[in-house]
């Protein structure tokens, strides 16, 4: 069935999945539970003998200097509510529709574009990336015929690749190509093997920057073009897109970052080229789809962007207890998925149940955003005894 969706003045015409009809309809639901939560944030400091008060979602932004934030809380397999405060870019409001950079939350969505490709045969999880690199190579020392890195590690970050994260590049910048960045002739180093693969865990951008450059090499598109109608558009994430020249109608509801003082950065937002890595703009409603489809998956949900199956080896722990693409957790029994995400004027954090329909998201367009990103969310947890307070990462 074809739906036409009228979204902050634009139409979206294309077939939209289950999950972004109950998004939709459930936007502005539980009034109630969005005035406990956001009226009761405790500060992650305490200090003996003083009360332990609550505040307001609204005074912690005035006094972390985070100008906007967006909320979305996922309850019984759909979204309870979602809500967005405060300035996105000069005097325009956040809103529910706001875009958001999601830092390396860009990461476990990226994650499904390689892990299509597997499903289609097109790649394998554990053998010798080199094989599907074209016009670059992995190299390095202590890289060996007998220990190659695979795909499999380039997801769980124990390839034992260099290039932790990535500054990006101010707006209106030059933006290399993937082949540019994993050679270093970008504004980061190049991107090695400097640690045998497979041997320990250790976060690695570089490496899901090589996922990207695999998945360009083998579709013959970019990373942004294929992820978006492949992964993105097929899910309903309508307002979501990895490319860095947003189109006209994203563009205009693009948040500006700004810096540790509240301030609007000189660049307006800095562009990643690392699609993979950190290049995802998003909102925390999108997010929700993402989060509800893979639990959806989980739960049966026969036409899912990829099969139970593969989404049961993406949450399968490996090292660190890392899956194919998130950060896994437990909380009491039952498996935790999330992933952090920090741009140049952008923090973020997403936590979900796999085997229940719940979740939370939390995305702010403040260097300064961390403190109250996690208030919030122990906030949702306690009103919807989700028991993820004190998890990690």
């Amino acid at each position: 069935m074809k739906y036409t969706i009228k979204i902050t003045g634009f139409l979206y015409s294309s077939l939209i999945s289950l999950s972004l009809l109950t998004f939709t309809s459930a936007v502005y639901a539980n009034t109630d539970a969005v005035k406990v939560i956001e009226n009761n944030l405790k500060s992650n400091i305490r200090v003996n003998g003083e009360i332990d008060s609550s505040t307001s979602i609204v005074n912690r932004m005035k006094q972390l200097n985070v100008p906007g934030l967006s909320i979305a809380v996922i309850h019984n397999g759909k979204i309870d509510w979602a809500k967005g405060y405060g300035i996105a870019n000069g005097t325009r409001k956040v809103d529910t529709n706001t875009l958001f950079q999601a830092g390396s939350i860009s990461k476990p969505v990226a994650a499904l574009a390689a892990l299509k490709l597997v499903e289609q045969g097109k790649l394998q999880l554990d053998v010798d990336v080199n094989q599907y690199l074209k016009d670059w190579k992995v190299e390095g020392d202590l890289l060996t015929k007998e220990k190659p890195v695979t795909l499999r590690q380039l997801l769980t970050h124990t390839g034992g690749l260099s290039g932790h994260g990535f500054p990006g590049y101010a707006t209106g910048s030059e933006i290399p190509s993937t082949t540019d960045v994993l050679s270093g002739k970008g504004n980061t180093h190049e991107v090695r093997v400097n640690q045998v693969p497979g041997s320990k865990w250790r976060y690695s951008g570089g490496g899901y920057t090589v996922m990207q450059k695999i998945v360009e090499d083998v579709t013959g598109v970019s990373f942004s073009e294929y992820a978006d109608n492949q992964i993105l558009k097929p899910m309903g994430m309508v307002n979501s897109t990895y490319q860095h020249a947003l189109p006209k109608t994203l563009k205009q509801r693009a948040s500006a970052a700004y810096d540790r003082n509240g301030k609007m950065h000189p660049a307006i937002y800095n562009d990643y080229p690392e699609k993979a890595a950190a290049g995802l703009w998003t909102t925390p409603s999108d997010l929700a789809i993402y989060i509800m489809h893979m639990q959806a998956i989980m739960a049966g949900k026969k036409d899912g962007i990829i099969k139970k199956t593969t989404v049961e080896s993406m949450f399968t722990k490996h090292q660190k207890n890392w899956g194919l693409g998130p950060a896994m957790s437990e909380v009491n029994n039952q498996l935790v998925f999330g992933h952090g995400g920090k741009n140049l004027g952008f923090t973020n954090k997403f936590k979900a149940f796999v085997n229940k329909g719940e979740g939370m998201i939390v995305m702010s367009n403040g260097d300064n955003g961390r403190s109250i990103n996690q208030e919030i969310m122990r906030s949702i947890s306690k009103h919807y005894d989700m028991g993820t307070t004190h998890e990690k990462p």
